[in-house]
């Protein structure tokens, strides 16, 4: 029996690694549709889909807020205020102020033309001359006319004279006092009419009324000024000016409310152009007249501090206070509504909205002010979520819900 040749024999492998080689190739497929399906159940989620939600602005409030009883709207102006104008009639001559300029009281501000009533003043000032020269001449004839009637009674005693001739000097010497009583009274006259000149010299001079600011320019040199400005192509003021000092609010609060107001109870004044300060004031009257159009009583709020920002006729909102506000809290702080604020790890937080997506944003608490809660780790004017959901991850993609 022959041998085998076993040389020729061989096992064919390459039957069996390509089944091995497509398996692996059908694990990779698997896998990744695993991967696919794991990040399409994540999608649905809610990790990449934007959860909608509520905002609230940071704000900036007073904790005088709390303890507001009611809210008024008014101007402010001044309690002492003038429209300057001339007794006298005549041109402009001179004027000396522009808005805004400060003066003192008696300040010469304008001038009238003067030459007329100065002439007239100088004329009287020489008349009053006159009157003294004459008083002190008819004062000479009196000690003249007495000592000449004190000789003629020694004669008429000694029988030097006669009866007439005595009557004569006693005569004489009652005319001369009687001239001097002319003389006196004729100087009194003179400087009448010198002071009267005096005072129509003054009224071409404009003065201040009182210490106070320029408001507003009526006239303008060499216009004709008139007392009651009637005649054509005349005007009355020449300027407006006010007492700052004396600047209040008037504000209207209805009928209705009057009760929650009482003289001396503490305000807080706040102006459109200045609205990043309170004033403290206080109820300086209420007047005792009701505006039956409006139902509303006026209510005249008095400034505790003088500003310089501070001019009539701004526009004011007034807070009426059940208190006195400390000086502590006059200061603005930042809040958020109360909805805001939640507890996340045991500190409290708000979510930020900042591009489109919710940050976490650790905060400090405060008092309450009404519907807010005082914080600190936020700005102003920045957008927060209200009643972020629990599931509200940090960094989450948010949609702002439109109301």
């Amino acid at each position: 029996m022959a041998t085998p040749d076993l040389t020729r024999l061989s096992i064919d492998r390459t039957a069996a690694r390509a089944p091995r080689r497509r398996s692996w190739r059908w694990l990779w497929v698997v896998a990744a549709a695993v991967v696919l399906g794991l990040g399409a159940l994540a999608f649905t989620n809610g990790v990449g889909r934007p959860v909608t939600v509520e905002t609230a602005s940071v704000t900036t409030v007073y904790p005088s807020q709390a303890f507001t009883v009611l809210n008024a709207t008014g101007y402010v102006v001044a309690q002492r205020k003038a429209a300057v104008a001339s007794k006298a009639t005549g041109r402009l001559e001179w004027l000396g102020v522009m808005e805004g300029s400060r003066v003192k009281q008696g300040e010469v501000i304008a001038r009238l033309e003067s030459r007329d009533v100065g002439a007239s003043r100088e004329q009287a000032a020489a008349n009053v001359k006159v009157a003294i020269a004459n008083l002190e001449q008819a004062q000479a004839e009196l000690r003249d006319a007495e000592q000449n009637l004190a000789r003629a009674r020694d004669l008429a005693a000694k029988s030097f004279i006669s009866a007439a001739a005595l009557d004569g000097a006693v005569a004489r010497f009652d005319k001369a006092r009687a001239g001097v009583r002319s003389a006196e009274a004729a100087v009194a006259v003179a400087q009448a009419n010198l002071k009267s000149a005096e005072v129509a010299f003054d009224q071409t001079l404009i003065r201040a009324p009182f210490d106070g600011v320029v408001l507003t320019k009526s006239a303008n040199v060499g216009d004709n000024i008139t007392p009651f400005s009637n005649a054509l192509d005349t005007k009355g003021a020449v300027v407006t000016m006010a007492d700052m000092d004396t600047l209040e609010v008037e504000a209207d609060v209805a009928e209705s409310s009057l009760g929650r107001i009482k003289v001396g109870q503490p305000c807080e004044i706040l102006l459109d152009a200045v609205p990043d300060h309170r004033f403290p004031g206080v109820v300086n009257r209420i007047v005792p007249t009701v505006d039956r159009a409006k139902a509303t009583v006026l209510v005249k709020v008095k400034f505790l501090e003088r500003d310089e920002r501070v001019l009539p006729d701004m526009s004011a909102k007034v807070a009426f206070l059940e208190r006195e506000v400390p000086a502590a809290d006059r200061a603005a702080v930042t809040a958020v509504p109360k909805q805001a604020v939640v507890q996340r790890d045991g500190a409290a937080a708000v979510f930020v909205l900042r591009e489109g997506r919710a940050v976490r944003t650790a905060v400090t608490t405060g008092r309450a002010i009404g519907d807010l809660v005082q914080v600190s780790g936020v700005s102003a004017g920045e957008k927060v979520v209200l009643r972020p959901p629990a599931r509200l991850d940090d960094g989450a993609r948010v949609r702002v819900e439109q109301k």
